[in-house]
Formats: C-alpha cells, sequence, structure tokens
C-alpha cells in the first residue's frame, strides 16, 4: 500500500493564509515565551536584538512562502524527511513567536494549517522504517528527536492556542500533541524515567505539552516520573546528572545538548508554578550548569570530553537560550561577553537586556578562572580539571580528565589530558568518530571506529597498560570506577594538579601530576610526572597526540620504516600505523613541531627499578579503515616495559614563524636538562631552561615509596 505524502505546496495554504492582519496577539503564552518577554521585545529594537528579531521573521516568512510541507517519515538522521520535520518545528516555533509579537495572522494561520495537517497524519504512523532499536520513533528514526519536536511544537501551540475554535484545538490535542506525549512517556517509559540526556528532553515534552494544556497529569509526570514516586523525573534529573559544579557527566558536548530542555523546561515551571523555585533548586544548579558550559570552551570551541563533535561551541542555539534566561535571573553583566561572542540574542526579555548592554559598548569580560569541576552527583566521583593562564581566546589551557566514565558516552580515558595554546588545540583528543547528519557516513550515526578507536585509551593522552584499554573497556565495569581529583592548588606563578587512579588495571597504581607554569619572561609551559607501581612488571604506553607538522626529534637509532604497519590487533592499536620508531635515553628526548606560528618541543625521559630499554614510536591514523572513516591524525607513544616507573615531561611553546615576512625565532627548545631525583619526602623534578631559569616540581608523598599527595612549583 502506497503511503500518503501529505506534502501540500505553498498554493495549498494560500486560501487560509488571506485572513488578514486583523488577529490580535493571545495575551499570555505560558511556557518559555511569556507576556514579560512579549512587551519587553516589542518595547526595543536595535543591535543584536534587530538582527535576532529580522532572523525570526525571516525564518517564519520563508516558511509560508514555501507552504505546508510535511512529509510521510522515511529517512533516518540527515536524510530528506528527517531534516523537513526539524525545519518544521522550527518554522513553527519560529511563527508563532512572530504572531505574538506582530499579531499577524497570517503566522497563527500557519501554525495552525501546520499542526492540523500534523494530526491528520500522526495517528497512521507506525514506528519509523529507520528506527533505531532500543529507542524508536515515529516522526523520526529515535524518539529522541521526536522529544525535541514536541518541546518546540508545544511552544509553537501554546503562541496560537487563542486563536483556535474548539473543533481545531479538540482535533491537534487528541490527534496529535496527546498521542505525542503518551508515546513518549507510557510508550517508552524505559527512556522517559532514564536519567539521561534523552530522559531530559522526553520529560521536559511532556511536561511543556501540560503546562500548555492544562494537563496536570502530564506536568506531575515530568517532574517525579511515570509512577510519580520522584525516584525518576526532572527534578531527580537535576539531582543526579550535575555534580554540585554544575558538570553534567557525560561532558561538555552532551551539557550542551542536555541544556536546552533543562532550561526551558526550568522557565515553563518557572512560569507556571514559580513556587517550587525551580532556579533555586540544589543551590542553583541550573545556573551554574550555565556557567560551566561557557566555561569548558576554549577559543569559542567545547573541549571534547567523551563522544563530542569537535566543531560545536559557544555559538550553539542551546546556550543562547540558556545564556538570556540566565541573564534575566542574575543580571551577571559578564554573560554579555559570550553574547558578544555568540553574535545574537535570545528572543526574550533576558535577550534584550544583553543587546542593550552591548549596544552601550559596556561589555564586561567574563572570568575565565583555573578550577576543578568536580564529577558525580555527590561530587565524589574525581573532577575535570581545568588550568588556565591568559585569556581563553589565545591563552594556555590544560585539561586534565579525572573524573568519572560519564556513562555510555564515555571514554577510557582516566588521567588523560589536553593542552591549549595560541588559540589553538595543541596536545589534542579526537573527540567522536561521527558524521553527524551526514548520511553518506553511516546514515549520520555513530561509526564503528567510534568504538574501536576514539573510545579506547590509546586514543587519548592516558596511560596504556599492556596494550589494553582501561578497564578492559567494559563499560558496566568502568561505571562503577572514577578517578580522584586528589590535590589542586593556582596561583600567579604555577597551578598544578594531582589526579590518582587505582582501579583501571588490576594490580597498576597511576599518578598523574600536572603544573601549568606561567614565568614572567616566557610562555607558560606543561609539566607532567606519571608515576606508575606495580608489583609485577607491565608494558607501559603513554601517547602524546599533536597537532602540527614535526619539525626534528633527537632519538637514537631512529628508524624510519619502508612498509607501515598496524601496532596491534585490538584495543586501538589496530588502527595505529608505525611510521618510525627510536630508542629513548632516560633523560633529554626531545620532539619539536610546528602548529600555526608557534614551535612546541615535548622534552621527556623515565625512571624505572627494573625497566629495560625505552622507546619512542610514531604513528598516523588509518589502519584497518578500509571505508576512510578515521581522520589521519599522529601522534608519539612512548614504551617502557617495568613494574614501578615514572615517565615525566615538559610541554614548551616557544618561538615564532612567520611566512610572509620569512624570519624564524627561538626554534629550538630553552630546556637544557631534565633532572627526576627522589628525596625524603617524596621527589623532585628539575627544569633547567638557562636563561629563562630553573623550575622546580616538588612532589610530596604520605610515606617513602608512594604516590604523591602534594605539589608545588619552585623557582630559583
Amino acid at each position: 500500500m502506497k503511503m500518503p505524502s501529505f506534502i501540500v505546496k505553498a498554493g495549498g495554504v494560500a486560501c487560509l493564509l488571506m485572513g488578514g492582519v486583523n488577529a490580535t496577539a493571545a495575551e499570555s503564552p505560558s511556557l518559555v515565551i511569556s507576556e514579560n518577554d512579549i512587551v519587553a521585545l516589542q518595547s526595543a529594537s536595535g543591535g543584536l536584538l534587530e538582527q535576532s528579531l529580522q532572523s525570526n521573521k525571516g525564518v517564519a516568512d520563508a516558511a509560508i512562502a514555501e507552504g505546508i510541507v510535511v512529509p510521510w517519515p522515511k529517512d533516518a538522521g540527515g536524510g530528506y524527511t528527517h531534516e523537513q520535520h526539524k525545519r518544521n518545528y522550527k518554522a513553527m516555533h519560529a511563527a508563532g513567536l512572530q504572531f505574538q509579537l506582530s499579531g499577524d495572522s497570517r503566522y497563527s494561520d500557519y501554525v495552525v494549517e501546520m499542526l492540523n495537517t500534523y494530526a491528520e497524519m500522526y495517528p497512521q504512523l507506525g514506528l519509523h522504517p529507520e528506527k533505531k532499536e532500543q529507542t524508536p520513533g515515529k516522526l523520526f528514526w529515535q524518539s529522541l528527536n521526536e522529544a525535541v519536536w514536541l518541546v518546540y511544537t508545544s511552544q509553537a501551540y501554546d503562541m496560537v492556542s487563542e486563536t483556535l475554535n474548539g473543533e481545531q484545538k479538540d482535533k491537534i490535542l487528541n490527534n496529535l500533541l496527546f498521542p505525542v506525549a503518551d508515546y513518549l512517556s507510557e510508550g517508552q517509559p524505559q527512556t522517559f524515567d532514564k536519567i539521561h540526556n534523552h530522559g531530559t528532553w522526553a520529560v521536559a515534552a511532556v511536561g511543556m505539552v501540560g503546562y500548555a494544556t492544562g494537563r496536570d497529569d502530564y506536568v506531575e509526570k515530568a517532574l517525579k516520573g511515570l509512577d510519580k514516586s520522584g525516584n525518576s523525573g526532572f527534578l531527580k534529573q537535576l539531582d543526579e546528572l550535575f555534580s554540585p559544579d554544575g558538570y553534567y557527566t557525560e561532558g561538555p558536548y552532551y551539557q550542551r545538548y542536555a541544556l536546552m530542555p533543562f532550561v526551558w523546561f526550568a522557565k515553563a515551571i518557572e512560569t507556571n508554578q514559580p513556587e517550587i523555585g525551580i532556579f533555586e533548586h540544589r543551590d542553583g544548579i541550573l545556573l551554574k550548569a550555565i556557567k560551566t558550559t561557557i566555561e569548558l570552551s576554549y577559543n569559542g570551541l567545547f573541549i571534547p570530553i567523551n563522544d563530542a563533535i569537535k566543531d560545536k561551541g559557544i555559538k550553539t542555539e542551546e546556550l543562547v537560550q540558556a545564556l538570556a534566561i540566565a541573564y534575566d535571573i542574575t543580571e551577571d553583566e559578564s554573560l554579555s561577553d559570550i553574547a558578544r561572542q555568540q553574535g545574537r540574542v535570545s528572543l526574550s526579555a533576558g535577550g534584550v537586556a544583553l543587546s542593550k548592554i552591548l549596544a552601550s559598548n559596556n561589555v564586561e569580560p567574563y572570568p575565565y578562572e583555573s578550577k576543578v569541576y568536580s564529577d558525580g552527583a555527590k561530587g565524589d566521583q574525581g573532577g575535570l580539571t581545568l588550568m588556565r593562564s591568559g585569556d581563553n581566546e589565545s591563552g594556555s589551557l590544560i585539561v586534565a580528565k579525572n573524573t568519572s566514565q560519564g556513562m555510555g558516552h564515555g571514554h577510557y580515558d582516566r588521567l588523560g589530558w589536553q593542552f591549549y595554546d595560541n588559540g589553538k588545540e595543541v596536545v589534542t583528543d579526537y573527540g567522536a568518530a561521527r558524521y553527524l547528519n551526514v548520511e553518506a557516513k553511516y546514515g549520520g550515526h555513530y561509526l564503528h571506529e567510534n568504538n574501536t578507536w576514539a573510545k579506547q585509551t590509546v586514543a587519548h593522552n592516558a596511560l596504556v597498560v599492556d596494550k589494553t584499554s582501561q578497564f578492559n573497556a567494559d563499560l558496566a565495569v568502568a561505571n562503577t570506577r572514577p578517578a580522584e581529583q586528589v590535590f589542586f592548588s593556582t596561583g600567579d606563578a604555577a597551578d598544578v594538579s594531582i589526579g590518582r587512579i587505582n582501579t583501571a588495571y588490576d594490580g597498576v597504581a597511576i599518578t598523574r601530576v600536572q603544573a601549568l607554569v606561567k614565568p614572567e619572561s616566557i610562555e607558560p609551559f606543561v609539566i607532567d610526572v606519571v608515576s606508575i607501581q606495580s608489583d609485577d612488571k607491565h608494558l607501559y604506553d603513554l601517547p602524546l597526540h599533536f597537532n602540527g607538522q614535526v619539525i626534528d626529534h633527537n632519538l637514537k637509532n631512529a628508524e624510519a620504516l619502508d612498509a607501515w604497519t598496524a601496532m596491534g590487533n585490538d584495543n586501538g592499536y589496530q588502527h595505529m600505523l608505525l611510521r618510525s620508531q627510536g630508542d629513548s635515553a632516560s633523560e633529554g628526548n626531545r620532539l619539536t613541531w610546528l602548529l600555526g606560528d608557534r614551535f612546541y618541543s615535548y622534552t621527556y625521559g623515565s625512571e624505572a627499578s627494573d625497566g629495560e630499554s625505552a622507546q619512542t614510536l610514531f604513528f598516523q591514523l588509518g589502519a584497518n579503515d578500509p571505508n576512510h572513516n578515521l581522520r589521519r591524525d599522529q601522534g608519539a607513544v612512548r614504551r617502557l616495559q617495568a613494574s614501578n616507573a615514572v615517565m615525566y615531561s615538559i610541554v614548551e611553546p616557544h618561538g615564532e614563524y612567520n611566512g610572509t615576512a620569512e624570519f624564524v625565532t627561538n626554534a629550538y627548545s630553552r630546556v637544557k636538562s631534565l633532572d627526576y631525583n627522589t628525596t625524603k619526602s617524596g621527589a623532585e623534578l628539575i627544569v633547567n631552561m638557562g636563561d629563562a631559569g630553573t623550575y622546580t616540581l616538588v612532589l610530596t608523598t604520605g610515606k617513602k615509596g608512594s604516590a604523591p599527595v602534594e605539589a608545588e612549583v619552585l623557582q630559583q
């Protein structure tokens, strides 16, 4: 049987839109946009606000010109029908808001006709033909997209509902909004009651339908879970998905994605039930989460922790909306600095206020700080540590990942790290192996290589033991074994972090000390010390994934291989092509590369009580990748076989390369020597940088032979 297409071209709605512009706006929309927002928007103009107003009008006008286009669901993410239904919910939202602002019935008529068309189609839909097995949708391949659709569509309905007659309202509610809400809740309890971003979107969608239509039962289910006990639902998600510092356990990429339903539904709760005090819940956890999302970025892009697509940043729509809500509550003028970078504002009272600050040229810089963001609902599952010097657009930043797993989107990279400098990612993280909404790449799904490479330990700057990923890449085990943030200090001279994990590998304890040293006369640099304790001998691999062109190295007996072969059979090694290798000295090994207009040198050494000769292996991605799904990233692996060992290093920015003026300055590392010594109270790493000074990382242990518990950097 041929399914109907449900596509009506522009001419099909011409008669509907002939009604003129005499209708008046509804007096009180009741969800994210309230009467206060409409009044503020109608009385303001100019600046970023004007651009945002015109952009919204452009979306609504273009949708009306196109007409009602509601195709029968067919395609997975990125396909035509998927993208058209996304365009439809955004168009309905834009047109509903435009109706509220202008009173022009062309916009309300468009929304009503679109809702009517969906109300005719939805009762006939079965599960989507490209359904995801765990969470199938009807309009979309997964119910997550259906929930997003309903979050937007419920707002569009809310903004035009007062124009509907009884028959229209009954049809839209009983054939569309209620059935979608029922499917997302009672129809998929495993998602609705899940403490996860999919659950957040679902409860927000159902709760917003409840507020817009007077269904108190929907609101109660959304707030407290299907059984209304409070063991799941929106309030429980606020309690369990964020740490006390506002860090979302899946990492910044998914924190950004989950932020929209969290703040939009919270705004709807505040509008309808201010007595709940939702923005005061858990000591203002949502406002903390908004600021944390901002702070987990560098030069406009989110730090790619766990599954993350690396081109997402602070300009994303979720943060534009959240920023305005945060300002409306806090009146924190430093948020205007983020609005400046976003280049647009939310169409809300908060957006109006931010636009006025920007128009006055009175922007206060946002205060990025060195900080530990605790992980886990109680803040007891390690933390993500950020150490900063300079501004957030061109300064230096170390990210130390001493966190929990991050659920199913987490990677096996405890005590991994990244380094940013000069506006660029220098020591890199792969992020996710996925091309979102690119049908040609596995329909926009996470690629197979996300599991075989991107999640594996060797894909990160974290210690690998016996060429096996942490926790043997067992998610159930990893979810129960967070890292520990042992120590953190910040100061003008240096920021220092100590992370530890004793459960990533049986019988192996790993401690990582990292310092961002901030001298007055030279660029900030990184000190990194990895201490490993075990009763048995193991093969230790310490990768460094770096971005740039290799300039030189000083390895002994370096060998370039005629044929590149995979470095292993599994745990990510099967994707690494061994390009060259050489013997490492006990100290003073150096690798220098060029990135942009700056040089970076990696100077390193190791100590081991029973260690064998150390090696350095250079690799490039691309082995066992027949579909060319992986980027051709590169890196170096330091390899050492020992029981107890210490692997230490410096990452040092220096010099300048100017291809236009054809000059080069300070192309060589400043490090004259690295000396690691044990002391009565612990150990010390002495970094001699010649005329630039000598810097000593002093490590204090609880007792002789144990791991460091405190550290500081001294300059001589």
